[in-house]
């Protein structure tokens, strides 16, 4: 049995704060689950798919994250205990439901799990998603530890049902993918049937039904800022004249920093943890006990622009430090010495600078650029693009996924990218104003996503531009979670249909379709050459599986390459063409390392002298 389904209440068990979310999920009844997978929150998922197969729990990989809100939502409505899961850009995608959602409510809990990224380790932006709760009138909860995220999930559930809205849980990457130690609590049996009451006057959002639903919406908001300054999540700890609020992981960093400091005795910190509504009143109150008071927040000054404006209301002339050049910043994420030092500097604290670690013996970490894994089929696409555009001035957009890391020279394959799917959208937009010829790139699972509603704008409006769909037969970048293109039983899921993209872009009305394999150079440069040649939409699909799912599943791969130094005329072509990381160099000449070489053979068709050619024993 999966460990997060065992009934083993008060045992204490170490798991990644992912694990820990899935967990507290599982205590508090959870049924019905969905999600759209992103990074920092795709262990979540992955956690639910495998649960799935060993218990009552249902869970999807949906298109995308509003189609993931709209099923749970559906679940909820029907008295199912219901959860969507999503990285935080992914909320941008869910928002067009979630804000008429909140007029709506829900039957039974719903959780929003929302996972920020602050540093932007595997994301195109670092937006701070407590604004959406501000903006929704949805109830914002955001635990601190690893054990705590477990807590908070059932009474996040509670809360749900209690105000009869959903509820944003609001984690960041240092929570998700921290490990810690968690006591386990009891395991609430799930109710997986529901029942839904027909209520079209409460329940569909045309205009005169809304205006009643966020006049409830707002009530509800206040009843939810009562509990905010009751909840257990939100409490004081510590008494002096210096005062500190906090949230999230920086709680850690702030708790450890007074320690050191040694001014346990003169602060006092005001942990926030239902951060929306903010608990006004009891702010208020702490703020009047204090002299001078730090707010440390990551991301966006979200909790101190609502502090400064309730001291305003208080009338209290305080000092209130934060977001500021010599305070904290709104990049990054933020780290103990960091705040150590920033706390010391706004109390007037003597700070002992540490001592810094003599590193001088510790040779200098080679720089690695993002590249593509060797033997990956985007590579060799990205090539034969190049090659069939030789001479000619083109523009081309990419999108979300792991072939966004094509931009690189020498494949240079991106010069636009803002989000999930633009590829498609912004291409129309430059074959319109530009003489350049517009090639898009946009992957298998990215496609589906969002990238649908691009293609049929172009095919409307007859943009010319030429859509290259990657399809590698997986959402690769995040760890390989099924897309409706997917054909399940190769995984061994039986039970699902799966969506031909070839027949769906014909059925588009896409008037030039064409599909490559593109570990066959030749015949993929010169389809794309037609493809391209082509006045108005044409679409190429790139078929190929990905290098590292195949590996996993255990399919037969290529045998490895080498060099004949004897043929080699050391032009670089490999190199400097396709910079595949199987290449290195030795004493000036070109190498492959055969264990991570897959045998895709794109370099030996590459090389103009036929030196690359396969190794003798098969690996």
């Amino acid at each position: 049995m999966h460990k997060l389904l065992q009934d083993n209440a008060g045992e204490t068990l170490m798991l990644l704060g992912n694990e820990a979310i899935a967990r507290g999920a599982v205590e508090a009844g959870l049924a019905f689950a969905a999600t759209y997978p992103g990074t920092p929150s795709s262990e979540i998922s992955a956690n639910f798919f495998q649960m799935a197969k060993q218990s009552d729990l249902y869970f999807e990989y949906s298109t995308n994250e509003k189609v993931a809100l709209e099923v749970t939502a559906a679940a909820a409505n029907s008295g199912v205990r219901s959860m969507c899961i999503m990285k935080h850009v992914g909320m941008n995608v869910a928002a067009d439901a979630m804000m008429t959602l909140a007029y709506v409510g829900v039957k039974a809990g719903l959780v929003i799990l929302c996972a920020d990224d602050p540093y932007m380790f595997s994301s195109q932006n670092e937006q701070d998603n407590r604004y959406y709760g501000k903006l929704s009138g949805l109830p914002i909860l955001e635990p601190s530890s690893v054990d705590e995220v477990r807590q908070i999930m059932p009474y996040a559930f509670e809360l749900s049902e209690t105000l009869q809205e959903p509820v944003i849980v609001r984690t960041t990457t240092r929570i998700n993918h921290s490990t810690g130690p968690v006591l386990l609590g009891e395991i609430i049996p799930p109710k997986t049937k529901g029942n839904f009451v027909k209520d079209p006057f409460h329940l569909v959002t045309v205009p005169a039904v809304s205006r009643n639903l966020h006049v409830r919406l707002l009530k509800r908001l206040d009843q939810a800022e009562v509990l905010s300054c009751e909840s257990k999540y939100n409490f004081i700890h510590g008494k002096g004249p210096w005062g500190i609020v906090v949230n999230g992981v920086s709680y850690n960093y702030v708790a450890d920093a007074v320690r050191d400091l040694g001014i346990e005795d003169q602060t006092r910190i005001f942990r926030v943890g239902f951060s929306h509504p903010m608990p006004g009143e009891k702010l208020k109150a702490f703020l009047q006990g204090c002299e001078k008071v730090l707010v440390v927040e990551e991301g966006e000054p979200y909790m101190e622009e609502t502090i400064r404006a309730l001291a305003q209301e208080a009338g209290l002339i305080l000092p209130i430090g934060g977001k500021a050049p010599q305070l904290f910043s709104r990049l990054f994420e933020y780290d103990p010495a960091m705040v150590r030092e920033k706390i010391a500097a706004w109390f007037d604290v003597a700070l002992e600078p540490a001592v810094p670690l003599d590193l001088s013996d510790v040779p200098e970490i080679p720089q690695r650029p993002p590249n593509l894994c060797a033997g990956c089929s985007h590579r060799a696409t990205f090539y034969a693009v190049n090659k069939a555009t030789e001479g000619m001035a083109t523009v081309k957009p990419n999108d979300i996924g792991c072939y966004t890391l094509g931009f690189m020279p020498p494949l240079s394959a991106g010069d636009f990218l803002i989000c999930m799917g633009s590829s498609v959208g912004t291409g129309c937009g430059f074959s319109q104003v530009l003489d350049d010829k517009v090639i898009s790139y946009i992957g298998d699972s990215t496609f589906f996503h969002s990238g649908i509603p691009g293609l049929i704008n172009a095919v409307f409006n007859n943009h010319d531009m030429t859509l290259v769909i990657l399809d590698n037969h997986t959402t690769a970048m995040t760890g390989h979670q099924p897309h409706p293109g997917v054909d399940m039983s190769n995984l061994g899921q039986e039970g699902y249909g799966r969506v031909s993209i070839e027949s769906l872009v014909k059925g588009i009305g896409v008037p030039h379709v064409s599909v490559i394999r593109p570990y066959n150079v030749k015949k993929s440069v010169a389809a794309l050459k037609e493809a391209i040649a082509f006045e108005g939409v044409s679409v190429v699909i790139a078929q190929q599986d990905c290098v590292l799912q195949a590996r996993s599943l255990k399919k037969e791969t290529g045998r490895p390459f080498r060099v004949d130094p004897q043929k080699c005329a050391n032009h670089r072509n490999c190199i400097n063409d396709l910079a595949c990381p199987a290449f290195y160099m030795e004493n000036d000449r070109v190498c492959i390392d055969a264990s991570i070489c897959t045998g895709c053979s794109v370099c030996a068709q590459v090389c103009p002298e036929n030196a690359i050619v396969p190794v003798k024993e098969k690996k």
